[in-house]
């Protein structure tokens, strides 16, 4: 799960019925992460804990009695075979190697089995190769000291391995089944699985000779559709568990995610060689009618989600109390004082409760009367108030709808005409439009009373600039042109009469003196048509373009490549692909950036 603890929601954590148990990276926040849920009505773990070395521990630490092994069973750094980085060195502990600090690994025992729920690294470049063999070669140090102790392991989860060529989409090549388990983290697969391990692939067990089962498919290729990926996703169940299971497979048909299910299927019940029947509920401790809390590591204990620790989401959310009071679902006669506020110690502490305090019921409409009445200056109650009379500002008349200037409007034609022309039309509008607005604001504006008869009254000129601002929808769309009022039908006439002359000229223009005027529309046209598709190479069909999306230099630009689908053999180029496993069925290696498409077809 890439997620961070802070961005899980109460719904994800505990779903329904279900528990919820997660393992989030130390500092790297929604790398990467694993989930266990566990439905209490069928199956509550004993315990849980985080990791595979034991060094994550909750707070307080887990006690002796919490931990799933004795801590002489966890792996110990000194006795531990760390695989080599880049330049030949060895971490020198499981901290300083922080196998343990990505959130990949969760151990939860149901007491017929222990479950390993882990989400192993991929090999994404040569230096993750010594912390991925560091973290497969830990894991199985768990698991076999778990099988030391006695019990029965299950381990689920992204291995990000194919066991087998089988398992891998071009497993079927010669060249990838030569030396296919050379691979150091296939060689260790291959060491951990029977015959050679202790591990059962159950899902294979069930299907040994099925091709094509995979469980993941490359989005970057768009694979799934024609079911090019690799099965990395497992369920390893140790031998004592073969008499519990029943049957295993993928779920291909559900998306969603690059990964598909895999599930297995267990026996409710089983009779043993002796004849004794054991069924699967008392095995895993569920036969009590005693209820049992899960671990403690479980979401449910969580402070924001057992009520402890106040959420941020709380602060935006009103009282259900002045929610009633507004919709008129009464008032109360005791008022109470807010609590204090007592820090939380952790232990459960609640803080004491304030005294009742009875005071008169209050409406709302009087709780606003005493919040007006202490914004204001109180007066005392022995003095007469004195009610001043209020000036009323001067309203401003809003100019009419219909006292549109359309001398301002500009045509469409004054765009295409001579500088000259154009200033002096503009210089006329300007100067029409100025005249009307004075004269109307002197006559609109309303007189000031002459307070200084002895005085003479300052004139003062109104232009109300903000009377083209509301104009009239039907009046809007009529220009002068020439002096006299056009409709709408006119106007647009005269516009497109006044663009097939321009367009004329440019083609005179083209044809006599080619170079001076570039105005022909076949040439916007072909600068704002989309891209054509070119053909690939080998099929001779249109490619599909796409996006670079990955940062770096090349990110948003467009390329094109082939659009058939890839497969076993598709043609990965010259340099990784031998010629003779070419499969024509599948994408070809053409390439080509949209700038150089673009080019191609300028040049045409």
């Amino acid at each position: 799960m890439k997620i961070t603890r802070t961005a899980l929601e109460r719904p994800t954590a505990l779903p329904g019925p279900y528990y919820g148990f997660f393992s989030f990276p130390v500092s790297k926040g929604g790398y990467s992460g694993v989930a266990v849920y566990a439905d209490s009505r069928t199956a509550i773990p004993i315990k849980a804990e985080e990791g595979l070395t034991g060094i994550l521990q909750p707070k307080p630490p887990l006690s002796e009695e919490e931990r799933i092994s004795s801590a002489s069973s966890y792996p110990d750094s000194d006795d531990f075979n760390f695989f080599p980085e880049e330049d030949g060195s060895t971490p020198p502990d499981f901290a300083t190697a922080e196998i343990d600090f990505e959130g990949r690994a969760l151990v939860v025992d149901f007491g017929l089995f222990v479950l390993i729920n882990v989400y192993c690294p991929a090999e994404t470049s040569d230096s993750r190769l010594s912390f991925k063999m560091n973290f497969h070669r830990l894991l199985e140090k768990r698991v076999r000291s778990l099988i030391a102790e006695g019990r029965e392991v299950i381990v689920v989860g992204d291995i990000n391995i194919a066991a087998t060529p089988l398992d891998h989409g071009e497993g079927s090549l010669a060249s990838r089944q030569v030396g296919f388990y050379e691979h150091p983290p296939r060689a260790w697969y291959k060491s951990l699985l029977e015959p050679d391990g202790p591990m059962i692939d159950a899902v294979r067990k069930c299907h040994p000779g099925r091709e094509g089962m995979y469980t993941h498919w490359s989005t970057l290729l768009s694979a799934r559709g024609s079911n090019y990926g690799s099965r990395i996703d497992y369920i390893l169940i140790t031998e004592g568990l073969l008499p519990w299971f029943k049957f295993g497979d993928i779920q291909a048909d559900i998306l969603g995610s690059d990964h598909c299910p895999v599930y297995i299927d267990l026996h409710d019940e089983i009779v043993l060689p002796s004849g004794e029947t054991r069924t699967l509920k008392s095995m895993m401790g569920m036969d009590s009618q005693v209820p049992r809390d899960p671990p403690r590591i479980c979401a449910k204990f969580w402070d924001e989600f057992s009520g402890k620790q106040t959420l941020v989401s709380a602060f935006f959310t009103r009282k259900k109390e002045d929610i009633n009071m507004v919709n008129g679902g009464g008032s109360k006669t005791n008022l109470r004082l807010p609590p204090a506020v007592v820090a939380d110690s952790g232990i459960g502490e609640t803080p004491a409760t304030e005294p009742d305090i009875a005071e008169p019921s209050l409406s709302l409409s009087q709780k606003s009367s005493q919040k007006a009445l202490g914004k204001r200056k109180q007066t005392p109650l022995d003095e007469p108030t004195v009610t001043k009379p209020t000036k009323k500002p001067p309203v401003k008349e809003k100019p009419s709808k219909k006292a549109k200037i359309t001398e301002g409007q500009t045509k469409l034609s004054s765009f295409f005409a001579q500088a000259s022309q154009v200033s002096k039309t503009l210089s006329t509008a300007s100067s029409s439009h100025q005249g009307k607005s004075r004269s109307k604001s002197n006559s609109a504006a309303p007189t000031p009373p002459d307070t200084n008869a002895s005085s003479t009254p300052a004139v003062m000129e109104i232009i109300d600039v903000d009377s083209d601002l509301e104009t009239d929808p039907a009046s809007s769309s009529q220009a002068l042109v020439g002096g006299s009022q056009l409709s709408e039908v006119e106007q647009l006439e005269a516009d497109l009469a006044f663009a097939r002359s321009l367009a004329e000229e440019d083609a005179a223009l083209v044809n006599h003196s080619p170079g001076k005027r570039k105005g022909d529309p076949s040439a916007w046209k072909s600068l704002l048509a989309p891209l054509e598709a070119p053909l690939c190479t080998v099929h001779k069909e249109p490619s599909k373009r796409f996006i670079v999306n990955k940062t770096g230099p090349n990110k948003g630009k467009a390329f094109y490549v082939c659009s058939r689908p890839v497969g076993p053999g598709y043609d990965k180029g010259r340099a990784e692909r031998l010629r003779e496993e070419v499969n024509p069925m599948y994408r070809c290696d053409f390439f080509k950036w949209a700038s150089d498409v673009r080019r191609d077809a300028k040049k045409t």
